[in-house]
């Protein structure tokens, strides 16, 4: 009876052994990862001008995000746009990211203009904080293109929309019937010159490729690249632009906690966002620093600088620091023009105009290589880059200036350079013609004299005795030629070796 009532118990006790550990798997599997595990979120700041810097800065946040695990990049953003070559690089990033990228412009009262809409359309979700915009994204093309000829003012297009819309906005372009949109000609666009309606619809067929890949509002990609039309953030999200609007970072994960998203290699991630671990990025000193030197205007002074420092090398050597500095300079110049779309016709005319320059105060040219050179560094900045953005632009005035100092300090230093060879030399062998002394000491043919506080040996023409004035006129190795201060070097006569005086 004692032996079937213990195992009663054992198996109870095995039963209930059981139970407890399914009820805890059961529990395990019914808890979400993210619970156990805070998904770790990094919000990389885009503020300013999409320039290099920011493609650096971007590119190397989403690296280091999917390095660490993070489950999602946001890119807030509030940019009133920058330079097409970094806005391509920065979208081909988001592209090909392994983890969900979110553009959010943000926070209230910014803006995502120009370059701004292209990344906001790229990124996997697009959100919006109240009382921000985007849109405006007409590319302006770098170069000299025709004048653009003034353009009648349209009659207002009646809007076909929902009402509350406004003229230009997402609901005023219509596709044709083949569905792709209409190309931009020369009423549409504003442009007269083949290149700017090139440039333009290669930007409008950009925008609506990544709309159609993001499943975004065609009709806004289109009018805001042609007619530079801007949408507030009720208006872009009431025409399918942005998906969330959100006021705070906060709020937005509480939005996209549960999203689902298709990432661009077919995957489909779902967000955990609740009580994300959110790491704020601003960008670091390389970002400042490139940032700094990937602008014309600075990289154009470091270029010069580089030059003049390599130019006061050559006239001084052993100078040292000129030369130095002078090859940091141009190397931190040239490569910051290997990071800008600029014109290398007009990088050339630049060295050109400079080493015209410099000519100038070393050849008889009459003030032609210094004018030439001028020309040629004034046209050269213009053609230098011409992107449209204030920051980023070359205007006539700075260039002119900076390049009449430029010829100043060249004619300057060569002035000063002339005036010191005219002068008389006060080193060295020829400081030492003219110079008195009076000598020591005689013995035999060896003679001494006591030259500008050092003692010499000397030779002169005829016998010297101790305590006689002599007077250098030349020298003969380590000797010097002397003869007597009394007497000029034309009133002694050789005769058979003997020396009298006339």
């Amino acid at each position: 009876m004692r032996k079937d009532r213990s195992l009663w118990f054992g198996a109870c006790a095995i039963l209930g052994a059981i139970w407890l550990a399914f009820c805890v798997a059961v529990q395990a599997a019914d808890s979400p990862a993210a619970a156990q595990n805070p998904a770790r979120v990094n919000v990389l700041a885009v503020h300013g001008v999409i320039s290099p810097a920011t493609s650096d800065f971007v590119t190397r946040g989403l690296r280091d995000a999917a390095q660490q695990g993070a489950a999602l990049v946001i890119l807030q953003l509030d940019t009133p746009g920058g330079l097409d070559v970094s806005m391509r690089s920065i979208i081909q990033q988001i592209i090909a990211s392994p983890i969900p990228v979110v553009g959010f412009v943000g926070p209230g009262g910014a803006r995502a203009a120009s370059a701004g809409v292209f990344i906001l359309y790229a990124s996997h979700v697009a959100a919006m904080t109240p009382a921000s915009n985007l849109g405006a994204a007409t590319p302006v093309s770098i170069g000299f293109g025709s004048p653009e000829p003034e353009q009648p003012a349209a009659a207002p297009r009646k809007s076909e929309g929902k009402s509350g819309e406004n003229p230009g906005s997402a609901a005023d372009t219509r596709q044709d019937k083949r569905g792709a949109a209409p190309q931009a000609d020369d009423k549409q666009s504003g442009s007269g010159d083949t290149m700017t309606r090139k440039v333009t619809n290669d930007a409008a067929a950009y925008l609506r490729s990544l709309a159609q890949l993001r499943g975004r509002s065609v009709e806004f990609a289109q009018d805001a690249v042609l007619h530079a039309s801007s949408l507030s953030s009720a208006e872009a999200r009431k025409a399918g632009v942005v998906d969330i609007i959100a006021k705070d970072i906060p709020d937005l994960l509480a939005q996209l906690n549960g999203r689902e998203v298709t990432l661009d290699d077919g995957r489909l991630a779902t967000l955990h966002t609740d009580n994300a671990i959110v790491e704020r990025i601003e960008p670091d000193w390389r970002t400042r620093l490139l940032a700094i030197i990937a602008n014309p205007q600075v990289a154009l002074v470091l270029m010069m600088v580089g030059v003049y420092g390599l130019f006061f090398e050559m006239v001084s050597p052993g100078a040292a620091l000129p030369g130095v500095a002078g090859l940091i300079c141009l190397l931190l110049g040239l490569y910051a023009f290997q990071l800008l779309p600029v014109n290398w016709a007009g990088v050339g005319l630049v060295l050109v105009g400079v080493a015209m320059m410099v000519g100038e105060a070393f050849l008889p040219s009459f003030g032609a290589l210094g004018v030439g050179g001028i020309i040629a560094f004034v046209v050269g900045g213009m053609m230098l880059s011409d992107t449209g953005i204030p920051a980023y632009d070359l205007s006539l005035p700075f260039l002119i200036g900076l390049a009449v100092a430029g010829a100043a300090l060249i004619v300057l230093s060569g002035t000063l350079a002339a005036r010191a060879h005219r002068h008389r030399v006060v080193s060295g062998r020829e400081a030492m013609q003219g110079r008195q002394g009076i000598v020591t000491s005689v013995s035999g043919d060896v003679v001494y004299a006591e030259v500008n506080g050092e003692n010499w040996r000397v030779h002169a023409a005829r016998p010297l005795a101790r305590g006689d004035h002599v007077r250098v006129t030349g020298m003969d190795g380590l000797t010097l030629l002397v003869e007597p201060a009394n007497a000029r070097s034309s009133d002694y006569e050789p005769d058979g070796g003997n020396h009298h005086v006339l």
